[in-house]
């Protein structure tokens, strides 16, 4: 799945703002619990672009005999260009979070972690 096509369609912020604290804490009653819940999906989130970004990278790399040859790939280029001008993982978090697309569950006890 490519996921920032995915990512694009949730209009996220490109840029951090000022939010009211209780947009956060009714979901979970507690504004700690909710923090935690971003972190990781940020996480989940920087992983799956991560992983999108190396398979993009692979189509672009060529061996080279020498270590002075460097050549510059314009759809390389081009594609990192995209990729920083797009929303940071926690923002898209904040963005899912707020439009209702984030579950979480609560370990059961006995649960190993």
């Amino acid at each position: 799945m490519d996921y920032i096509v995915k990512y694009k369609k949730l209009k996220a912020d490109t840029t951090a703002i000022t939010r009211r604290i209780g947009e956060f804490d009714k979901p979970t009653g507690n504004i700690y619990e909710t923090v935690v819940i971003l972190s990781k999906r940020a996480n989940q989130i920087n992983e799956e672009l991560r992983g999108t970004l190396q398979d993009e990278i692979k189509q672009f790399q060529t061996v080279s005999e020498t270590l002075e040859e460097v050549n510059e790939n314009f759809d390389q280029i081009e594609w990192s260009k995209k990729y920083e001008t797009f929303p940071k993982p926690t923002l898209l978090a904040i963005a899912e979070f707020l439009n209702g697309k984030v579950s979480w569950r609560y370990p059961m006890e006995g649960d190993n972690l």
